[in-house]
């Protein structure tokens, strides 16, 4: 029961419609960073520490 290239078009047809040409980029890039984040928490990497520790290197 997977999605087949006709599902996935109308999906893509659907959000263009929804959110317009000029959000979707916005969309994907909020998604993506969400689950950077969330892979980031699963392997106990914490941004705040990283950022602090770079900034002590300079």
């Amino acid at each position: 029961m997977g999605l087949g290239a006709p599902e996935i078009i109308l999906i893509v047809l659907a959000l263009l419609l929804l959110f317009g040409g000029k959000k979707i980029p916005e969309l994907m890039r909020g998604m993506g960073k969400g689950v950077k984040e969330f892979k980031d928490a699963q392997n106990g990497t914490d941004k705040s520490s990283d950022d602090v520790k770079s900034e002590e290197k300079h």
